[in-house]
């Protein structure tokens, strides 16, 4: 059941309604939810006088206990963020979790997505990174998934209104995977946005 309500706007017609939102998703205690999370649709509104669906937002914890992960999807707020920084660095059980803080719906599902095949984010990026060199462009990439048996790791980025897919094989995540043991300073603690522009200024 939802914790509560958000209040919600449509982007065509302007209807307000106060609609049902969760707190908390947990993975292993609703994975059920945790499926209609990852379809988006706990962030859609469809409003009933016009039929257009809204993206909206606001504040979630997706809890993973098996892979001992937390996400804070958060509504920008620094003095939220702070103390929900605290209290996950002052909760008993917590010490070896990953805490990640992210900005929007998109980024929370391409995190779980990412754990949930047995990834990390930090490599991913670094993946990223040396992908976005080869193409020669500076594109917004996103984890979509693994496939075939070599594990080929496929990425979505938008360009000219359409979603478009590129290809890396999984020995580019491997040496990122590598250069990450290498230097374990870059394994954050606590609760820590890790993305493109947290890995741009690591390496400068």
């Amino acid at each position: 059941m939802p914790d509560g309500t958000v209040h919600a706007r449509c982007r065509h017609c302007s209807r307000e309604a106060d609609i049902p939102a969760y707190n908390i998703v947990n993975s292993r205690e609703n994975p059920e939810l945790k499926q209609q999370l990852l379809l988006g649709r706990i962030f859609i509104w469809t409003c009933p006088s016009c039929g257009t669906d809204n993206l909206v937002r606001y504040p979630l914890l997706y809890h993973d206990p098996d892979e001992k992960l937390l996400i804070w999807l958060s509504d920008g707020v620094k003095e939220v963020e702070d103390r929900m920084a605290q209290t996950i660095a002052s909760e008993e059980g917590l010490a070896d979790y990953t805490a990640r803080i992210v900005d929007t719906p998109g980024d929370l599902l391409e995190k779980i997505k990412i754990y949930d095949a047995g990834l990390e984010d930090i490599p991913m990026e670094i993946c990223k990174f040396v992908t976005r060199q080869e193409m020669g462009k500076d594109v917004d990439l996103k984890f979509f998934r693994m496939e075939g048996a070599d594990n080929r790791i496929l990425l979505t980025y938008p360009e000219n209104g359409e979603m478009q897919v590129i290809g890396t094989g999984f020995s580019v995540y491997e040496d990122a995977a590598g250069i990450m043991r290498r230097n374990p300073q870059m394994k954050t603690c606590g609760l820590t946005r890790v993305d493109r522009f947290w890995l741009e200024n690591y390496l400068r």
